[in-house]
Protein backbone atom coordinates (compact mmCIF):
# COMPACT_ATOMS: atom_id res chain seq x y z
CA UNK A 1 0.00 0.00 0.00
CA UNK A 2 1.02 3.68 -0.14
CA UNK A 3 3.89 4.43 2.15
CA UNK A 4 4.77 0.76 2.64
CA UNK A 5 8.30 -0.37 1.80
CA UNK A 6 8.49 -2.28 -1.48
CA UNK A 7 7.81 -5.97 -1.07
CA UNK A 8 6.40 -5.65 2.46
CA UNK A 9 2.76 -6.76 2.64
CA UNK A 10 0.40 -5.37 5.22
CA UNK A 11 -1.41 -7.83 7.53
CA UNK A 12 -4.79 -8.88 6.15
CA UNK A 13 -6.71 -7.19 8.93
CA UNK A 14 -5.12 -3.80 8.14
CA UNK A 15 -5.85 -3.86 4.43
CA UNK A 16 -9.12 -2.20 3.36
CA UNK A 17 -10.64 -5.52 2.26
CA UNK A 18 -9.61 -7.03 5.61
CA UNK A 19 -11.63 -4.44 7.48
CA UNK A 20 -14.72 -4.70 5.29
CA UNK A 21 -14.88 -8.45 4.49
CA UNK A 22 -17.92 -10.05 6.14
CA UNK A 23 -18.37 -13.44 4.41
CA UNK A 24 -15.58 -15.81 3.34
CA UNK A 25 -16.08 -19.29 1.88
CA UNK A 26 -12.95 -21.42 1.43
CA UNK A 27 -14.70 -24.80 1.47
CA UNK A 28 -13.61 -27.66 -0.74
CA UNK A 29 -9.90 -26.89 -0.84
CA UNK A 30 -6.86 -28.63 0.60
CA UNK A 31 -6.02 -26.50 3.61
CA UNK A 32 -4.23 -28.55 6.26
CA UNK A 33 -4.51 -25.69 8.74
CA UNK A 34 -6.52 -22.50 9.08
CA UNK A 35 -4.50 -19.85 7.20
CA UNK A 36 -3.09 -17.48 9.87
CA UNK A 37 -3.97 -14.45 7.70
CA UNK A 38 -7.69 -15.22 8.23
CA UNK A 39 -7.35 -14.55 11.94
CA UNK A 40 -6.72 -10.90 11.18
CA UNK A 41 -10.09 -10.44 9.44
CA UNK A 42 -11.73 -8.92 12.53
CA UNK A 43 -14.93 -7.91 10.73
CA UNK A 44 -15.66 -11.43 9.46
CA UNK A 45 -19.18 -12.62 10.29
CA UNK A 46 -19.28 -15.89 8.31
CA UNK A 47 -16.37 -18.29 7.72
CA UNK A 48 -16.67 -21.58 5.84
CA UNK A 49 -13.76 -24.04 5.74
CA UNK A 50 -15.69 -27.24 5.14
CA UNK A 51 -14.30 -30.12 3.12
CA UNK A 52 -10.65 -29.32 3.71
CA UNK A 53 -7.92 -31.27 5.50
CA UNK A 54 -7.92 -29.48 8.83
CA UNK A 55 -6.74 -31.52 11.81
CA UNK A 56 -7.37 -28.83 14.38
CA UNK A 57 -8.77 -25.39 15.16
CA UNK A 58 -6.26 -22.70 16.19
CA UNK A 59 -6.95 -21.15 19.63
CA UNK A 60 -6.53 -17.74 18.00
CA UNK A 61 -9.91 -18.29 16.32
CA UNK A 62 -11.13 -16.28 19.32
CA UNK A 63 -9.76 -13.13 17.62
CA UNK A 64 -12.66 -13.22 15.11
CA UNK A 65 -14.96 -11.48 17.58
CA UNK A 66 -17.64 -10.65 15.01
CA UNK A 67 -18.10 -14.25 13.83
CA UNK A 68 -21.71 -15.44 13.74
CA UNK A 69 -21.43 -18.49 11.43
CA UNK A 70 -18.54 -20.98 11.47
CA UNK A 71 -18.60 -24.02 9.17
CA UNK A 72 -15.84 -26.60 9.73
CA UNK A 73 -17.66 -29.76 8.62
CA UNK A 74 -15.96 -32.49 6.62
CA UNK A 75 -12.43 -32.21 8.00
CA UNK A 76 -10.23 -34.35 10.26
CA UNK A 77 -10.62 -32.28 13.43
CA UNK A 78 -10.06 -34.33 16.60
CA UNK A 79 -10.56 -31.74 19.33
CA UNK A 80 -12.10 -28.32 19.96
CA UNK A 81 -10.07 -25.62 21.71
CA UNK A 82 -11.82 -24.01 24.71
CA UNK A 83 -10.96 -20.61 23.17
CA UNK A 84 -13.72 -21.19 20.63
CA UNK A 85 -16.11 -20.29 23.45
CA UNK A 86 -14.82 -16.68 23.39
CA UNK A 87 -16.86 -15.76 20.29
CA UNK A 88 -19.71 -13.69 21.75
CA UNK A 89 -21.88 -13.55 18.60
CA UNK A 90 -21.48 -17.12 17.33
CA UNK A 91 -24.94 -18.44 16.48
CA UNK A 92 -24.26 -21.33 14.07
CA UNK A 93 -21.41 -23.77 14.63
CA UNK A 94 -21.00 -26.69 12.22
CA UNK A 95 -18.49 -29.39 13.23
CA UNK A 96 -20.12 -32.40 11.58
CA UNK A 97 -18.21 -35.15 9.75
CA UNK A 98 -15.01 -34.87 11.77
CA UNK A 99 -13.26 -37.07 14.35
CA UNK A 100 -14.19 -35.17 17.50
CA UNK A 101 -14.27 -37.30 20.66
CA UNK A 102 -15.37 -34.76 23.29
CA UNK A 103 -16.86 -31.30 23.66
CA UNK A 104 -15.14 -28.87 26.06
CA UNK A 105 -17.55 -27.67 28.74
CA UNK A 106 -16.48 -24.09 27.98
CA UNK A 107 -18.70 -24.17 24.88
CA UNK A 108 -21.59 -23.53 27.27
CA UNK A 109 -20.35 -19.91 27.29
CA UNK A 110 -21.56 -19.50 23.68
CA UNK A 111 -24.72 -17.79 24.87
CA UNK A 112 -25.78 -16.77 21.35
CA UNK A 113 -25.55 -20.30 19.94
CA UNK A 114 -28.75 -21.42 18.17
CA UNK A 115 -27.51 -24.37 16.11
CA UNK A 116 -24.77 -26.90 16.85
CA UNK A 117 -24.06 -29.60 14.27
CA UNK A 118 -22.02 -32.51 15.62
CA UNK A 119 -23.30 -35.44 13.57
CA UNK A 120 -20.91 -38.11 12.32
CA UNK A 121 -18.21 -37.68 14.95
CA UNK A 122 -16.85 -39.94 17.70
CA UNK A 123 -18.75 -38.51 20.68
CA UNK A 124 -19.67 -40.88 23.51
CA UNK A 125 -21.07 -38.20 25.84
CA UNK A 126 -21.74 -34.48 26.14
CA UNK A 127 -20.72 -32.24 29.04
CA UNK A 128 -23.64 -31.49 31.35
CA UNK A 129 -22.93 -27.78 30.80
CA UNK A 130 -24.61 -28.16 27.39
CA UNK A 131 -27.86 -27.51 29.29
CA UNK A 132 -26.74 -23.91 29.79
CA UNK A 133 -27.10 -23.16 26.06
CA UNK A 134 -30.50 -21.61 26.64
CA UNK A 135 -30.96 -20.36 23.06
CA UNK A 136 -29.96 -23.64 21.41
CA UNK A 137 -32.70 -24.80 19.03
CA UNK A 138 -30.93 -27.43 16.96
CA UNK A 139 -28.43 -30.02 18.11
CA UNK A 140 -27.51 -32.68 15.56
CA UNK A 141 -25.92 -35.83 17.02
CA UNK A 142 -26.74 -38.68 14.62
CA UNK A 143 -23.88 -40.94 13.65
CA UNK A 144 -22.10 -40.65 17.02
CA UNK A 145 -21.48 -43.58 19.36
CA UNK A 146 -23.49 -41.83 22.10
CA UNK A 147 -26.70 -42.47 20.19
CA UNK A 148 -26.25 -46.23 20.18
CA UNK A 149 -23.84 -47.08 23.04
CA UNK A 150 -22.43 -45.44 26.13
CA UNK A 151 -19.06 -45.41 27.84
CA UNK A 152 -18.79 -45.39 31.63
CA UNK A 153 -15.44 -44.42 33.10
CA UNK A 154 -15.72 -44.20 36.87
CA UNK A 155 -12.02 -44.23 37.75
CA UNK A 156 -11.16 -42.06 40.71
CA UNK A 157 -7.76 -40.92 41.93
CA UNK A 158 -7.75 -39.88 45.62
CA UNK A 159 -7.09 -36.17 46.08
CA UNK A 160 -3.63 -34.95 47.03
CA UNK A 161 -2.92 -33.30 50.38
CA UNK A 162 -2.87 -29.96 48.57
CA UNK A 163 -6.32 -30.61 47.15
CA UNK A 164 -7.70 -31.76 50.51
CA UNK A 165 -6.40 -28.55 52.08
CA UNK A 166 -7.83 -26.48 49.24
CA UNK A 167 -11.21 -28.17 49.57
CA UNK A 168 -11.28 -27.36 53.28
CA UNK A 169 -10.41 -23.72 52.67
CA UNK A 170 -13.19 -23.35 50.09
CA UNK A 171 -15.96 -25.36 51.77
CA UNK A 172 -15.41 -23.75 55.18
CA UNK A 173 -14.92 -20.28 53.73
CA UNK A 174 -11.58 -19.82 55.48
CA UNK A 175 -10.64 -16.18 54.85
CA UNK A 176 -7.37 -15.46 53.05
CA UNK A 177 -5.79 -12.63 51.11
CA UNK A 178 -3.22 -12.69 48.29
CA UNK A 179 -0.65 -11.44 50.81
CA UNK A 180 -1.21 -14.53 52.98
CA UNK A 181 -0.28 -17.19 50.43
CA UNK A 182 2.17 -17.75 47.57
CA UNK A 183 0.80 -16.65 44.20
CA UNK A 184 0.60 -20.21 42.87
CA UNK A 185 -1.62 -21.28 45.80
CA UNK A 186 -3.92 -18.29 45.35
CA UNK A 187 -4.25 -19.22 41.70
CA UNK A 188 -4.88 -22.86 42.62
CA UNK A 189 -7.68 -21.91 45.02
CA UNK A 190 -9.33 -19.85 42.30
CA UNK A 191 -9.68 -22.98 40.13
CA UNK A 192 -12.08 -24.78 42.47
CA UNK A 193 -15.13 -26.32 40.78
CA UNK A 194 -18.41 -26.73 42.62
CA UNK A 195 -19.73 -30.26 42.82
CA UNK A 196 -22.92 -30.40 40.69
CA UNK A 197 -24.60 -32.87 43.05
CA UNK A 198 -27.41 -30.85 44.72
CA UNK A 199 -27.02 -33.00 47.84
CA UNK A 200 -23.36 -31.98 48.22
CA UNK A 201 -21.81 -28.60 48.90
CA UNK A 202 -18.29 -29.73 48.12
CA UNK A 203 -15.66 -28.59 45.65
CA UNK A 204 -12.89 -30.32 43.71
CA UNK A 205 -9.75 -29.31 41.85
CA UNK A 206 -8.05 -32.18 40.01
CA UNK A 207 -9.50 -35.33 41.57
CA UNK A 208 -13.09 -36.13 40.74
CA UNK A 209 -15.43 -38.93 39.78
CA UNK A 210 -16.55 -38.97 36.19
CA UNK A 211 -20.10 -40.19 35.83
CA UNK A 212 -22.56 -40.35 32.96
CA UNK A 213 -26.20 -39.50 33.63
CA UNK A 214 -29.02 -39.80 31.16
CA UNK A 215 -31.56 -37.12 30.33
CA UNK A 216 -34.66 -37.70 28.26
CA UNK A 217 -34.94 -35.55 25.14
CA UNK A 218 -38.10 -35.32 23.10
CA UNK A 219 -39.36 -38.48 24.79
CA UNK A 220 -37.36 -40.58 22.35
CA UNK A 221 -33.66 -40.53 23.22
CA UNK A 222 -31.82 -40.83 26.50
CA UNK A 223 -28.89 -38.49 26.09
CA UNK A 224 -25.73 -39.12 28.16
CA UNK A 225 -24.38 -36.06 29.96
CA UNK A 226 -21.02 -36.18 31.71
CA UNK A 227 -20.82 -35.11 35.36
CA UNK A 228 -17.65 -34.45 37.33
CA UNK A 229 -18.41 -35.13 41.00
CA UNK A 230 -16.14 -34.45 43.96
CA UNK A 231 -16.09 -37.97 45.46
CA UNK A 232 -17.44 -41.52 45.01
CA UNK A 233 -20.06 -40.81 47.69
CA UNK A 234 -21.63 -38.23 45.38
CA UNK A 235 -22.19 -40.83 42.68
CA UNK A 236 -24.32 -43.05 44.94
CA UNK A 237 -28.06 -42.58 45.39
CA UNK A 238 -28.91 -41.27 48.84
CA UNK A 239 -30.24 -44.01 51.10
CA UNK A 240 -33.92 -43.30 51.41
CA UNK A 241 -36.79 -45.71 51.80
CA UNK A 242 -38.80 -43.72 49.29
CA UNK A 243 -36.12 -43.82 46.63
CA UNK A 244 -35.19 -46.75 44.44
CA UNK A 245 -31.52 -47.71 44.55
CA UNK A 246 -31.54 -49.35 41.14
CA UNK A 247 -30.24 -46.47 39.03
CA UNK A 248 -28.96 -43.11 40.15
CA UNK A 249 -29.15 -41.92 36.55
CA UNK A 250 -32.93 -41.97 36.79
CA UNK A 251 -33.52 -41.16 40.44
CA UNK A 252 -30.86 -38.56 41.08
CA UNK A 253 -31.35 -35.92 38.42
CA UNK A 254 -35.01 -34.97 38.30
CA UNK A 255 -34.12 -31.27 38.36
CA UNK A 256 -31.76 -31.68 35.44
CA UNK A 257 -34.31 -33.62 33.42
CA UNK A 258 -36.89 -30.89 33.92
CA UNK A 259 -34.36 -28.27 32.84
CA UNK A 260 -33.66 -30.26 29.70
CA UNK A 261 -37.35 -30.64 28.91
CA UNK A 262 -38.05 -26.97 29.45
CA UNK A 263 -35.13 -25.51 27.54
CA UNK A 264 -34.32 -27.93 24.79
CA UNK A 265 -37.59 -29.19 23.38
CA UNK A 266 -36.50 -28.34 19.84
CA UNK A 267 -33.28 -30.31 19.96
CA UNK A 268 -32.89 -32.75 17.08
CA UNK A 269 -30.99 -35.98 17.65
CA UNK A 270 -31.66 -37.56 14.30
Amino acid sequence: GPGSPRGEARPAGQAPVGRSLRVLNLSGNRFAEVPPALLGLRGLQSLSLGGNRLHGIPPDIQELRSLEFLYLGGNFITSIPPELANLPSLSYLVLCDNKIQSIPPQLAQLHSLRSLSLHNNLLTYLPREILNLVHLEELSLRGNPLVVRFVRDLTYNPPSLQELAGRTVKTRNVPYAPSDLPENLVRYLSLASNCPNPKCGGVYFDSCVRQIKFVDFCGKYRLPLMHYLCSPECSSPCSSASQSSTSQSESDSEDEASVAARRMQKVLLG
